[in-house]
This record gives structure tokens, sequence and C-alpha cells, in this order.
């Protein structure tokens, strides 16, 4: 039986969410499936990756094929660099915009100059 790491589509019409399943190649896109892995939501700002490095491992060791699609994944959670022995790459993280920052720096000066202000008019 030929073991394939593969995307599962769930969720409503236009709304799509994945599982990233361990399947018989030849079962259908949605049908029967050996073990679930993670999930994959590409809909969320960023999009949501969680798979069980450990699980996913596990299957590839045994001689699993994963999909192009759930290859990248793989590699974004770190459980293919683990599988291949390759340096892990750098995780990819939203960083807070920077505006917000500022216009507290601006409040603390504003703040400050108001106080200087109050202490001259005395």
């Amino acid at each position: 039986m030929a073991v394939k790491l593969r995307l599962m589509r769930m969720g409503k019409k236009k709304q799509p969410t994945y599982r990233v399943v361990a399947a018989d190649s030849r079962s259908p896109r949605d049908g029967r499936f050996i073990e679930v892995l993670g999930f994959y939501n590409p809909r969320s700002e960023p999009s949501v990756i969680e798979i069980n490095n450990e699980k996913a491992v596990g299957w590839l060791k045994n001689g699993a094929q994963p999909t192009e699609r759930v290859q990248k994944l793989l590699t974004v959670s770190g459980a293919w660099s683990e599988f291949t022995g390759e340096a892990a790459p750098t995780p990819y993280v939203v960083d807070a915009p920077a505006a917000p920052a500022a216009a507290a720096d601006d409040a603390a000066e504003d703040a400050a100059a108001d106080s200087a202000d109050a202490g001259e008019e005395e």
C-alpha cells in the first residue's frame, strides 16, 4: 500500500480549511485516511499551520510520500528539515506595526511638554 501525506478539504463552501492526513494513495481526496497529522487554515491572516512533527517524521521515515503542498507545509513547520537532517528554517513571525509605538512615544513627549509648560506658568 502506497501512503501519501496530503491535504483533505474541510469547511463550508468558499471557506476551506484542510487536514494534513496520511492516506492510501488510491483513496479519494476527502475519503478514507489512516491518520490525521495536523491542519492548515489558509484563510486566516497569517495562515495557520499546525502539524504534529513527530507523527509526520514517523510517516516520512516509513516511506510516505508528501504532495508538493504538504511538503511546503512540512518545511514551514520544521518537520521536513527534521526528516532530512538540514538546518531548520527561521520561523516566519508577523511583527506588530511600528505606528502605534511611535504614537505612544509622541504621547509621552506631549505629556512631558505639558508638565513643563505648567511649571513655567507658576
